[in-house]
């Protein structure tokens, strides 16, 4: 603890630093998950895009994005979180660059997918250099502004998309990424400091199983809606992706460089935390599925006022989140978390109650406000309890878990909250579509509150663990 209090005290021009950079690049891959949404329209009349190619624009991203996270946290334990982070920030500026210049949906969606694995090494990295930066007693409120920033981007994502393919073209939604990008690698080159992992080698099987795993663990929720749950194609990839993941289990039991120590699972902070960002996430994307759509279909609303209104759900997470990691440090991480998840299911509940074809907008300000400020409250001390209930080595992988369960989340809960809603309604009325909204919501609202279960397990503030035993390489190096 000492040893680590005094390397805290030898890097304080690198802090600043760290908190400006490693939020911009969260910025970044937290907004293109959701700005291409309001820009699909006009991709499908200039690219010809059929309905498929539109799904793919969005699915491409979102799936390198949750299966590659937990490789982007081992690039950067082995060859340097700095360095892999401008990597990953330059192969995600190139590929918007590739994305602007696309001239079909093909070369778009591949374009996409490159994005979103930039995009996987960025995310985790971003926590880890936080945590490599604040010492414990002052990373709930770094983490909070990390919180809010991310919050900016999925709040941001359908206003900037809206507004910049109204007033400009859709192209411009993947030009803005580059300048910002080039000079976040710049300046991240010279000004972050260099960390490494405990592992000074690669897995490459487990690497393999996992990313192969948790491709078809996603691949199932993401074709379920088009092609059914009880097709073959949806259960093989569910099974398959179960298969893989209990085989990167066993490989990790036994390998001389495991990527992922299992014995990490038997800290009650690292696993109640991921079920809570899991939970969160699944109601969160879920929610702002269907409000997207019915600020839209139900409401008559174009996609700039549509967006413009959903600012007062999920832009609550720029304000309160920095707020909410303050109270973490001071009161701890389990109050904060058991309030916020009974806030956000609250408010959606409420919102799926009021919701009618004609509601006035006034009517959902106050539930929206609410379940913002439960999102808000939750980010910070998940973030903080998932990279505090580890070994301060292994940061990095905890990081690149829990940054892959929120992406599984997001995944699942557009899949579960879709069903739900084609269950109960349609797009043919604006009557149906409200129909479908209300009990898709209430699914959202519920999942919101399942997480609460958790959040009552959860450490009131985790204690910082000891180092693990070393690898064998980097003990005989020691020696």
């Amino acid at each position: 603890m000492s040893e680590r209090a005094g390397t805290a005290r030898r890097r304080p021009p690198h802090v600043a630093w760290t908190l400006v950079l490693a939020p911009i690049g969260v910025f970044l891959t937290a907004l293109d998950v959701v700005v291409v949404s309001t820009a699909l329209p006009a991709i499908q009349r200039e690219l010809g895009a059929g309905l498929a190619d539109l799904e793919w624009t969005l699915n491409a991203y979102n799936l390198a994005f949750a299966c590659l996270m937990l490789t982007g946290a081992a690039l950067g334990d082995r060859f340097g979180r700095r360095r892999m982070f401008v990597s990953g920030v330059l192969v995600f500026s190139l590929a918007s660059a590739a994305a602007a210049l696309s001239g079909s949906a093909a070369e778009l969606i591949v374009a996409r997918v490159v994005q979103g694995a930039g995009a996987a090494v960025i995310m985790p990295l971003t926590l880890t250099l936080i945590v490599d930066a604040f010492p414990a007693s002052r990373r709930g409120t770094a983490l909070g502004i990390w919180g809010g920033v991310t919050g900016l981007g999925v709040a941001a994502g359908p206003v900037v998309g809206g507004a910049i393919t109204e007033g400009v073209s859709w192209q411009w939604i993947f030009w803005v990424n580059v300048p910002v990008g080039l000079a976040l690698a710049a300046l991240s080159a010279v000004r972050l400091r260099e960390s490494h992992g405990p592992r000074s080698r690669l897995d490459p099987l487990g690497l393999v199983l996992i990313a192969a795993g948790l491709f078809a663990l996603t691949w199932a929720p993401v074709r379920a809606p088009a092609i059914g749950w009880g097709t073959f194609e949806v259960i093989g990839a569910a099974l398959s992706g179960a298969l893989l993941v209990g085989a990167f289990v066993a490989w990790e039991r036994r390998a001389r460089y495991p990527m992922m120590p299992l014995a990490l699972f038997r800290l009650r902070g690292f696993v109640t935390a991921n079920a809570i960002g899991f939970l969160q996430q699944m109601s969160i994307i879920g929610s702002l599925f269907m409000l997207s759509q019915m600020f839209q279909v139900g409401l008559g609303y174009s996609p700039w006022e549509a967006g413009l209104r959903i600012l007062v759900w999920n832009g609550t997470v720029m304000v309160v989140a920095p707020i909410a990691g303050a109270l973490a440090d001071r009161f701890g991480d389990r109050p904060v978390l058991i309030a916020g998840m009974a806030l956000q299911g609250t408010g959606l509940g409420w919102v799926a109650t009021v919701a009618q074809v004609d509601v006035g907008y006034g009517a959902l300000v106050v539930p929206l406000l609410v379940a913002g400020v439960g999102i808000a409250m939750c980010l910070p001390p998940v973030a903080n309890l998932v990279t505090i209930s580890v070994p301060f080595e292994e940061a990095g992988v905890a990081a690149g878990v829990n940054s892959a369960m929120r992406e599984l989340g997001s995944v699942f809960g557009v899949a579960v909250v879709a069903l739900i809603f084609a269950s109960y309604g349609g797009y043919t009325t604006s009557s149906t579509f409200m129909t479908g909204f209300q009990p898709a919501m209430w699914t959202a609202a519920a999942i919101a509150l399942a997480a609460t279960i958790p959040a009552f397990l959860a450490p009131r503030k985790a204690n910082v663990q000891p180092p693990m035993t070393p690898a064998p390489e980097a003990v005989k190096s020691a020696s």
